[in-house]
């Protein structure tokens, strides 16, 4: 498998100290707002369709959702990719199709409080799902989201922009973990050796609380 050039980093500060992330994209062959969404059901056959759904929080980060939705709606993820899978940390997709081949849409602001931005009070638990950026710039987030594992990932509260959680599906972004997972050259062991593909994207019914929420497809 062929591993490109280093193109996206997600950088906090997290006991005095910057973690560095690296955001990687390789080839491939073929409700509390922390609590993760329920069962979609049984596991699935390999390359059959299971689906999860995220709740948008646009009274936390309006613009984010805004942008979020109107990608889902258009399309745009229909056929990329969760390119970058950790253990106990998160899944992260949406920029890259299956060949590696980035996928752009325009920047954002970035809506959290290292931005500027108080009203984004959202922690980085299990479920939660936020945007991907830049190290170099806070306002640099555009398609890419991540999907957060576990509650330990509140070190990225206040430096990304949160703003929806998983709240049915959560064992379908699990079963991610079952794929093996290969390293990168700078050594992470992120990169799925098969493919995690959404199929497709889009809009569903509002939840109880008026939240829209969006449905994904995925084959892996």
């Amino acid at each position: 498998m062929k591993l490109k050039k280093v193109l996206r980093t997600i950088a906090s500060t997290a006991c005095a100290a910057v973690l560095a992330l690296s955001l990687v994209s390789c080839g491939h062959n073929s409700s509390s707002m922390s609590e993760a969404g329920s069962s979609s059901g049984a596991a699935s056959s390999a390359g059959e369709s299971r689906s999860f759904t995220i709740a948008l929080y646009s009274e936390y980060a309006p613009k984010t959702c805004e942008n979020f939705e109107k990608l889902v709606k258009d399309g745009f993820y229909d056929g990329l990719v969760f390119h970058r899978v950790m253990k106990d940390f998160m899944a992260q997709g949406g920029g890259f199709d299956e060949n590696g081949k980035p996928k752009e849409a325009q920047t954002i602001k970035g809506e959290f409080a290292a931005n500027g931005f108080t009203q984004n009070t959202i922690s980085h638990k299990r479920g939660i799902v936020s945007m991907a950026r830049t190290a170099q710039s806070m306002d640099s987030a555009s398609s890419q989201f991540f999907i957060c594992y576990a509650d330990k990932d509140t070190f990225l509260d206040g430096q990304y922009a949160a703003f929806g959680n998983v709240t049915q599906g959560m064992d379908v972004v699990d079963d991610f973990l079952k794929i093996e997972l290969k390293m990168t050259e700078t050594g992470e062991q992120s990169v799925p050796a098969s493919t995690i593909k959404i199929t497709k994207a889009e809009m569903v019914e509002d939840d109880g609380k008026g939240h829209h929420q969006a449905k994904f497809y995925v084959t892996f």
